[in-house]
């Protein structure tokens, strides 16, 4: 699984008028099943994707999409769980 964090670079009214083509983004990448979570950071300087376990440049590749691309920066973590808690079972090998 992957932890994507993204952190804005660009002030807030720039990200706001990229929002709709990154929720539409999130949507469809929702429906292949690829993405787990996702939400936004408190306060609000960017925003974090839970991201089901994929070969890298296929993740890459994704990301290269957002149109979010042009207002943050990306940080990726690829984490292997081994524990959950319970009702979060689902993520250990995601």
């Amino acid at each position: 699984m992957y932890i994507v964090s993204l952190t804005y670079h660009r002030p807030i009214e720039e990200v706001e008028s990229h929002l709709d083509g990154h929720i539409a983004w999130l949507k469809q990448y929702f429906q292949t099943g690829s993405f787990i979570a996702s939400g936004r950071k408190q306060p609000r300087t960017g925003g974090v994707i839970l991201v089901k376990d994929m070969e890298r440049t296929r993740l890459d590749a994704i990301l290269a999409e957002d149109p979010f691309v042009d207002v943050a920066h990306y940080e990726v973590t690829n984490v292997a769980l081994t524990t959950a808690s319970a009702g979060f079972e689902a993520l250990i090998g995601a």
